[in-house]
């Protein structure tokens, strides 16, 4: 064995996430085999953000620091042989952001130590990575508790509207759809996805955009109405936006669509760490439009042909919707009707009913299904979940990177979109 047997970083109780603002404490060991004469021993905390323009790339073509203090541990002298432990402690700055690893940057906080010897020696390195959890409170958004609508007109009148505008990992989006098919055939599948998109601001600005999960409702007959209910579970995501960091930001949306005829709306939705702490006071969304708002518009009649057939047929129901199926969910029922029952909880629970490890902290999601426990031995790194609620990512046949998704206005297709919370 060389002369440095052990040197390495540990963190106070094993502790692995932090929030801004907080002290962060540990000790730097060191175990020789032989004495070793040293310039200085150092201690530094450091958090930065790289941007790269390749995917998993560490090249950075963008960085940004947002602290960088040192602690001198030792200054001049020689360690003996033996074990030597050096305590530290730095105070994390309050605007420090969150943690995030993604395939064109990552947000990284670590805390690096180093012995640097005499010259024409070999100065020995080290290093931790820690995490920063900066919660985002959704009762800190305007009309958080308030719901979506969006009306897409055309040959087809397409509502969507979610029961909130804001989710926790493990909470039900609760999905209503509206669909009032003029066309005079039949519809297409209408497909709901829960996207995710995170703009890396390299040279040029990077969407990287992907769905997490999708769910298929079966067709709409020509001249009828229908309703179609379902819900999706909010998965292990990091949260929307990434405050305190200005190259990387995220953003989710609840994207319903039909292929033909063409027609898409686009809700913008925040998923976050606090959940809204009431429920919503708008009626139930989806079940007709709010009060004020002007009438669908009625198609004119079809050629007398066609209204003697629906005449026979009972005629057009416009007023009396039918109930769409649901095809396929690409999330696993079971599940989800288990953790839908508890809205808002923080995190799944456990599938053998054992309470989750430190339930009082909002779980960090430093990727997409990738979850960082506040305490663990060793490394303590990110913890890749099992389960089947997230779409692998070769799901979407889109070029990559994705352009971002549509604004209100272009879902609307340039007609004035009908977004206004429901009351």
């Amino acid at each position: 064995m060389g002369r440095v047997q052990l040197f390495e970083i540990s963190l106070s109780h094993g502790r692995v996430v932090y929030s801004p603002g907080e002290p962060l404490a540990g000790t730097v060991r060191v175990r020789l085999g032989a004495p070793l004469p040293f310039r200085a021993i150092r201690v530094t905390c450091i958090g930065s953000c790289g941007v790269s323009n390749k995917a998993n790339d560490t090249a950075w073509v963008v960085e940004e620091g947002y602290f960088n203090s040192s602690l001198s541990l030792a200054d001049k002298g020689s360690l003996p042989a033996g074990e030597h432990s050096f305590p530290f402690q730095f105070l994390l700055p309050a605007t420090a952001p969150t943690s995030f690893e993604g395939p064109f940057g990552k947000i990284v906080h670590q805390v690096r130590a180093a012995i640097h010897t005499p010259r024409f020696s070999k100065d020995h390195k080290c290093s931790l990575v820690f995490y920063i959890l900066s919660p985002l409170n959704l009762n800190s958004i305007p009309d958080i508790e308030f719901s979506y609508k969006l009306v897409k007109t055309g040959s087809v009148v397409l509502t969507a509207s979610t029961d909130l505008r804001g989710y926790v990992v493990g909470q039900a989006l609760q999905l209503h759809a509206d669909v009032e098919n003029q066309s005079g055939k039949d519809t297409s599948p209408v497909v709901a996805s829960l996207l995710q998109k995170v703009s890396y601001k390299a040279k040029r600005w990077i969407h990287d955009v992907r769905t997490i999960a999708e769910v298929e409702g079966a067709g709409v007959k020509a001249w009828r109405r229908a309703q179609w209910h379902e819900q999706i579970l909010v998965p292990a995501l990091p949260q929307s936006a990434l405050p305190g960091c200005s190259l990387i930001h995220i953003d989710y949306y609840l994207q319903v669509s039909l292929k033909a005829p063409e027609a898409t709306v686009t809700l913008p939705v925040f998923i976050g760490n606090i959940a809204v702490n009431h429920a919503p006071v708008s009626p139930r969304p989806g079940l007709g439009l709010p009060p004020g708002a002007p009438p669908l518009v009625v198609p004119s009649a079809p050629p007398q042909e066609e209204a003697e057939a629906e005449a026979a047929a009972g005629g057009p129901h416009f007023l009396d919707p039918v109930f769409l199926s649901t095809k396929s969910h690409s999330q696993r029922q079971p599940l989800l009707a288990t953790l839908s029952s508890v809205p808002g909880a923080p995190e799944p629970c456990p599938q053998d009913g054992s309470p989750a490890s430190h339930p009082l902290h909002p779980p960090l999601c430093i990727s997409t299904g990738a979850t960082v426990p506040y305490f663990a031995e060793g490394s303590g790194g990110p913890v890749p979940t099992t389960s089947t609620l997230i779409l692998p990512p070769e799901y979407s046949s889109w070029g990559y990177p994705y352009e971002a998704p549509p604004s209100y206005e272009q879902s609307c297709g340039g007609v004035e979109p009908s977004l206004t919370p429901e009351s």
